[in-house]
């Protein structure tokens, strides 16, 4: 099959592509990272790619930045052009606010590991399977709501809209292609964060975040590769 590049956006240093570059790596499928952390400018025809990924990063998509207009324009061509979106955290409230949505803050902080259930209909079957809870990482702030046509798929105790979908597009606030460099380096940068926030429930210590990993990262990346092998089946080959 011959695919144009997927596009993903990475929006600080140490929020990458994670566990979803190597599944790509892995499967032979064509990426690209565009580094809008190192001012690489937001590309504006989006039909240059078989879909776009965004990932986290610490800023709001509330905040006064020249980038963010550029990239709501992008996700809402995209959406008119059928072109797949996959949004981690920031990512999936990009799109939340691209397609008419809004971003507020949620009522406490989610640092670290967490339980999400998975909804009971059926466009959460399609993607989870089986699945109906899983421990995944979390590290936000703030939260989207749902825009028009969404489904929800998942909830926190601590956050109900944790990811939707709308046809073949979706969008996490959870954080499912975590690796464990990326997780020591969040609890290096973040640990003021951390320490500031220690009085929320659904914030843990960056000890206890690390000395949980190596338990709930390899069912983490089966969820991941579940989903994302799900999100590939509405990309479409090139046509040669």
């Amino acid at each position: 099959m011959s695919l144009k590049p997927i596009a993903v956006f990475r929006h600080s240093p140490t929020e990458g592509a994670g566990h979803f570059a190597l599944f790509l790596t892995q499967h032979s499928i064509p990426w690209k990272m565009v580094h809008i952390d190192q001012g690489e400018a937001v590309p504006t025809d989006a039909a240059a790619f078989a879909g776009l990924v965004f990932m986290g990063g610490p800023m709001s998509v509330n905040d006064d930045l020249p980038w963010i207009p550029q990239m709501l324009d992008l996700i809402r061509d995209a959406s008119a052009k059928d072109i797949p979106l996959l949004g981690h955290c920031l990512g999936g409230q990009l799109m939340s606010k691209a397609l008419g949505g809004v971003v507020t803050k949620n009522p406490v902080k989610e640092l670290g590991w967490g339980r999400v259930e998975v909804a009971d209909n059926e466009v959460a079957k399609q993607w989870f399977g089986d699945i109906t809870q899983f421990d995944s990482f979390h590290w936000h702030g703030e939260t989207f709501s749902l825009p028009q046509g969404a489904v929800p798929l998942l909830s926190s105790a601590y956050c109900p809209n944790q990811a939707y979908a709308i046809g073949k597009h979706l969008a996490m606030q959870c954080h499912v292609e975590m690796t464990e460099q990326m997780i020591r380096d969040w609890c290096r940068v973040g640990a003021e964060e951390i320490a500031s926030n220690l009085g929320s429930p659904a914030v843990q210590t960056a000890e206890v975040m690390l000395a949980q990993m190596h338990d709930k990262l390899p069912p983490l990346h089966l969820v991941a590769e579940k989903l994302y092998w799900q999100w590939l089946h509405g990309i479409a080959p090139r046509k040669s």
